[in-house]
C-alpha cells in the first residue's frame, strides 16, 4: 500500500463568497486498485494521480463544493462507490441538488484499511480517515499545517472542531503524518490546539 498525491486548482463557493484553490488529492492503494480521498476540481488531475488503476472508493471528507464537485462524475467515470458522513446533506445539495446522497459513512468504519473517524466542526459531518499501517491520517479541512479548519461560514462551529481535534486526531500516535486537504502536510506531534 502507498500514497500518492496530486493537486488540483478551482474555486470554493459559499456563503455568497467565491475563492480561489488549490486542492490536495490523495490516492491510497497498491499497483492495481486504489481509493480516492476527496474529488475535487478536474477528473483528468484526479486521474493521473489514480494512474491506470481500478478506483474501487470515492471517500469524501466533507461537502464543500471544492471537495466534491466532480465526485458523480469521477464515480460514473470509475465505476467506483461513492462515500460521504450523512450529516453533509445540506451541503451535498447545494453543490448536487438533483443527485442523490452518496452512500453513507460512519464513525470507526473501516474501508479499505481506512478507519472513519468522525471530526465536525468544519462541517457536521467532516471526517477524516486514518491509515495506521501507513502512519498516516487524511484530515481534509479538519486539521491543517498549524491549526485547525476554517469555521467562519456556514454549518461550522470553532468549539466543535477543536474537541473534535483534540479528542480524535490529537490522540493518535504522535509521529503519524498528517495529510491535509489544502497545503503541506503535518505531524500530530507538530499540532495543537
Amino acid at each position: 500500500m502507498r500514497v500518492d498525491h496530486g493537486v488540483t486548482n478551482g474555486t470554493f463557493s459559499l456563503d455568497g463568497h467565491t475563492f480561489e484553490v488549490d486542492n490536495n488529492v490523495w490516492v491510497v492503494g497498491d499497483d492495481d486498485t486504489c481509493v480516492v480521498i476527496d474529488a475535487p476540481h478536474d477528473i483528468d488531475g484526479i486521474l493521473s494521480v489514480v494512474g491506470g488503476r481500478r478506483v474501487t472508493a470515492i471517500l469524501l471528507t466533507h461537502a464543500h463544493d471544492d471537495h466534491v464537485r466532480v465526485a458523480p462524475r469521477l464515480a460514473e467515470a470509475t465505476g467506483a462507490s461513492l462515500h460521504l458522513h450523512p450529516a453533509e446533506e445540506p451541503l451535498w445539495k447545494l453543490t448536487h441538488p438533483d443527485r442523490p446522497m452518496p452512500e453513507p459513512l460512519a464513525d470507526g468504519q473501516e474501508i479499505a484499511g481506512l478507519t472513519v473517524l468522525h471530526t465536525p466542526g468544519h462541517s457536521p459531518g467532516s471526517v477524516c480517515f486514518y491509515a495506521p499501517d501507513l502512519g498516516c491520517v487524511f484530515t481534509g479541512d479538519t486539521l491543517f499545517h498549524g491549526g485547525p479548519g476554517a469555521t467562519g461560514r456556514s454549518y461550522s462551529d470553532y468549539d466543535t472542531i477543536v474537541t473534535s481535534i483534540r479528542e480524535r486526531l490529537l490522540t493518535l500516535p504522535t509521529a503519524t503524518v498528517v495529510h491535509t486537504g489544502h497545503g503541506r502536510d503535518t505531524l500530530i506531534a507538530n499540532e495543537t490546539v
